[in-house]
This record gives structure tokens, C-alpha cells and sequence, in this order.
């Protein structure tokens, strides 16, 4: 059942996904499977791999730190880079690979699903003391991800 809410930061339940802490800001089931978004705090460690959504648009709001996006091609080398600073908004359609990390020590992100059933993904991930993504490629194929190339680089930028 989709409802109207007010969510501070801290009010949604938190779960752990690799390293990463996340509070789910609103959830698939709380939009009728509209929208999810979560409150990512992310490392330069905790970069995805560069992939493409077949079933939803992502969108990222910068809240704190700095975070590199690289968007628009099937390998990390041909993509559009672009960093963004606090308050900025990126959107990537769905079908456009893509990736961010941060590039500060850590950074806090919004990132939106529409439609929102992939954050079933990230809980039936749960937590790790390292991100292995390419062990999950059959529970990203449920969720309509491709995984097209490796994560940036963990060290400093």
C-alpha cells in the first residue's frame, strides 16, 4: 500500500550490505513497488562494479563527501566520468552502465530505484567484510543487473 511519509535521516531501519551502512529510506512495499531509496555510507572500497539496470532507473543525490560516476559505456576506460559534490543529482536510465565511489574517505548517498524491487537485492546480500559481486551473478540475473566490468580502483584517487 503506497503511503505519504516524512522520513528524517535515521528514521528508516538500517541494514548492512557488504561494508556499507544503509538505511532504507522508503521501501518497495511502502510505494505499492514504485520507488525504493536508501542512505548509502560508502568507502573508496565499496565502489560496485561498472553494470547496467534492465528493470529500473537509478538515481543518486550527493549528500556528503565527493563521488566519481562513471557512466555511458561497457567499460570503466570508455565511460563519461563526472565527480559531484554535495547536493548534486545524477540519473542513470536504465540499460546505461554505470558506477560511482567515493573520492573522499567516505560519502553519504541517496540512491533511488524506480521502479523499487531491487532492494531485495541488497538485503539478501547482507553483510561482508569485502564486496564479491561476481559470486552473486545469478541473484543479480533475478534482479535484471550485468555486471560489465570491474570497480574502480580501491585506492586513493
Amino acid at each position: 500500500m503506497s503511503i505519504a511519509l516524512v522520513r528524517n535521516p535515521g528514521d528508516g531501519p538500517e541494514f548492512r550490505y557488504y561494508r556499507s551502512a544503509i538505511e532504507q529510506v522508503v521501501s518497495d512495499a511502502e510505494t505499492n513497488g514504485a520507488v525504493t531509496v536508501m542512505r548509502l555510507t560508502v568507502g573508496r572500497a565499496d565502489a560496485p562494479p561498472l553494470h547496467s539496470h534492465s528493470r529500473e532507473d537509478e538515481s543518486w543525490v550527493v549528500l556528503a563527501g565527493r563521488v566519481r560516476f562513471w557512466i555511458g559505456a561497457a567499460s570503466l576506460d570508455e565511460c563519461y566520468v563526472r565527480d559531484a559534490e554535495p547536493g548534486a543529482y545524477v540519473y542513470g536510465p536504465r540499460s546505461v552502465p554505470h558506477t560511482f565511489q567515493a573520492i573522499t574517505p567516505t560519502a553519504e548517498v541517496l540512491v533511488i530505484n524506480n521502479p523499487g524491487a531491487i532492494e531485495g537485492y541488497f538485503h539478501s546480500i547482507g553483510p561482508a567484510d569485502a564486496r564479491s559481486d561476481a559470486e552473486h551473478t545469478d541473484i543479480l540475473t533475478q534482479y535484471g543487473v550485468t555486471l560489465l566490468d570491474t570497480p574502480p580502483p580501491a585506492s586513493p584517487l
